[in-house]
């Protein structure tokens, strides 16, 4: 008797809306108050389908960190033949982007990492553009990825604030991440 292979049960189309909703709930309540029958109502499926995709919450949590950062490492990666000032840039362009998805990425990978054993470990991809560009080689050393920590923590610092809403509103925050930038340049001029 031949056995004809079942249709998947939940399509990608499904995961994504799963993964959008969750963004859309952390940025709302956070992520320790995020609730899958909230998340599976919100995009008009069950619990059972979120179960079957990820897991749990734990597992839905870091797909969307996982999928936050490798979304950051293509815009990163698409701008580092431009040179630092552009992967500057993109950090914050992406950032701005999404915002919910950067908070989670940097402010609630430790609450993933407590409910969910594995951790995660996405973040030093997306710095190897930036250690690479610092580095003007394919090899990365340790005072390479030093220095890439030291700019990742400037710019950092300068997109959290703006989006933490800190900066006071006569301050222009374009002038003021240019100034961060203008910085960073002076500090690791090009080899």
């Amino acid at each position: 008797m031949d056995r004809m292979a079942r249709p998947p049960l939940y399509d990608d189309a499904l995961r994504r809306r799963l993964l959008d909703v969750t963004v859309e709930i952390v940025d709302r309540d956070g992520p320790a108050r995020v609730s899958l029958r909230d998340v599976a109502q919100r995009a008009e499926t069950s619990t059972s389908a979120v179960y079957s995709l990820f897991g749990g919450k734990g597992e839905l949590l870091t797909a969307v960190i996982e999928e936050g950062f490798a979304s950051f490492s293509r815009a990163q990666s698409d701008a580092e033949p431009e040179g630092l000032r552009a992967l500057g840039i993109a950090y914050r362009r992406w950032a701005l982007a999404n915002p919910a998805l950067y908070r989670l990425m940097f402010g609630g990978a430790q609450l993933v990492h407590d409910m969910h054993s594995s951790g995660t470990a996405m973040a030093p991809s997306a710095l190897l553009p930036l250690a690479r560009t610092l580095a003007a080689t394919a090899s990365i050393d340790d005072e390479g990825l030093r220095n890439a920590i030291t700019v990742w923590a400037q710019v950092h610092g300068a997109v959290s604030l703006e989006l933490a809403g800190v900066v006071p509103v006569q301050i222009d925050a374009d002038a003021v991440y240019e100034t961060v930038l203008d910085t960073i340049e002076r500090a690791f001029p090009p080899r």
